[in-house]
């Protein structure tokens, strides 16, 4: 089959389609044809060689797919030959085939496309364990997201109203702030033309955002502390800025905050199935109910993956962006 790999370490040159075995499910596992597979920036951190693929996982990319089940290995009892199902991958999505085990997959909803259920599994794990769970957004908070036109933003941006959160988002350009708006967020600031601290405590009466979701780090982190309620949470999730800052960290005492983030990739499979569990059971019913939905920006075939890749290095993708195998 074909799948994914990076030669190296690099630019999106560095990605090749090759021939490998169509991998076997083991106990617990179902075999999927792969029919959509999303773009994360997860991928392209393991491209660059800065996010390794956990022990046991494959090495070809890809962390969210969407297909058929061709095959099941033993003791699954979920999932049938010739369902439809989204699923949570540690690594291989960007194959002809992949194997996931059945308790980190999900039916797809009526009404969902196979080109968005390929979009669902990495950005609303991502959004529901980080915004929900961690972050423990509640009806009537303020609710800020950075990036809010990438597939985490549009995601929870969509999220947080839809459980009756007042979302603020920010973006790099007056299209990409009404896309936002467009989703549902009541305040989108570009952050290049306004100081998002400065907006936030604005919209807000002075109070600030009761919950962050940062993925940018680096400067942004003191930044987030000013911007953020008494009390207030912020939850980290990446840091395209850089991990590292000299800072001070007064007003995380005075303030009350609670910092704190998390990666999914290398979570148990266990865990991996109770955030798949509560997605079907809050999320899900949302999906078939047309209230939530992925916002594709763009597709790709598998022979084009460096040019989805360069896509997103870009930067201009307002949404989800996907290998259709």
């Amino acid at each position: 089959m074909r799948a994914v790999i990076a030669d190296g370490k690099g630019g999106p040159e560095v990605l090749k389609v090759v021939q490998i075995p169509v991998p076997r499910p083991a106990e617990g596992e179902i075999l999927v044809k792969v029919e959509a597979a999303g773009v994360n920036r997860p991928d392209v951190a393991q491209r660059e060689g800065r996010y390794p693929p956990p022990p046991g996982a494959p090495t070809t990319l890809g962390l969210e797919i969407a297909g058929t089940v061709v095959a099941v290995g033993p003791r699954v009892s979920r999932f049938a030959v010739g369902e439809p199902v989204m699923a949570l991958v540690p690594g291989g999505g960007y194959a002809d085939f992949a194997v996931v085990h059945e308790t980190n997959a999900l039916r797809i909803p009526e009404g969902l496309s196979m080109v968005e259920a390929g979009a669902v599994p990495e950005t609303y794990f991502t959004v529901w364990t980080n915004v929900f769970e961690r972050g423990a957004l509640k009806t009537g908070e303020t609710f800020l997201v950075h990036g809010g036109t990438s597939g985490i933003g549009t995601t929870a941006i969509q999220l947080a109203k839809a459980f009756g959160a007042t979302v603020i988002a920010t973006a790099g350009s007056e299209e990409k702030c009404a896309a936002c708006l467009a989703l549902g967020a009541d305040l989108a600031i570009n952050y290049r033309e306004e100081d998002f601290v400065a907006a936030v405590k604005a919209f807000t009466d002075g109070r600030g955002a009761n919950l962050i979701l940062d993925m940018v780090g680096g400067d942004y982190i003191p930044r987030n502390y000013e911007a953020a309620a008494q009390d207030g949470r912020i939850v980290q999730i990446a840091f395209l800025h850089g991990s590292r800052i000299e800072m001070d960290f007064g007003r995380l005492m005075v303030k009350r905050l609670t910092h704190t983030g998390s990666t999914l990739r290398s979570r148990a499979v266990s865990e991996k199935a109770a955030i798949a569990r509560a997605l079907a059971d809050r999320v899900l019913p949302l999906l078939a109910q047309g209230r939530v939905k992925p916002l594709i920006d763009s597709e790709f075939s598998l022979e084009e993956v460096a040019r989805a890749h360069a896509r997103m290095d870009g930067g201009e993708h307002i949404g989800k962006i996907v290998l259709r195998p």
